[in-house]
């Protein structure tokens, strides 16, 4: 291991900083995030997500609260996405694959 990668585990090992930051809007890799909450009252929405988890499957839900953690370093951050996920199996939650939307 490089000198570089074990300053980064021992950053990551001290564990984050006791301050987190909430964010209702999020920008990451070149990607923008809107919480449910943020997008109340707006006439459009993009509070939607999707994680591909296999070649057949996918979990579908809703941005509720973005977090960002810092560790001891302004350049070692993860963000934590918490989202309420769709059962898309039992409850008739209908995909168009067309147009990439959701319905339930």
């Amino acid at each position: 291991m490089g000198r570089n990668a074990n300053a980064t585990l021992f950053l990551l090992s001290q564990g984050p900083e006791r301050k987190v930051k909430c964010y209702n809007k999020y920008f990451v890799n070149g990607y923008v995030f809107h919480t449910e909450e943020y997008e109340q009252g707006r006439k459009t929405y993009n509070n939607g997500v999707c994680v591909k988890r296999s070649t057949f499957s996918k979990y579908y839900g809703k941005l509720k609260e973005v977090i960002e953690l810092q560790y001891h370093s302004k350049h070692h951050k993860v963000s934590l996405f918490k989202c309420y996920w769709y059962d898309t199996i039992d409850r008739g939650i209908r995909v168009d694959s067309h147009h990439g939307l959701v319905e339930n």
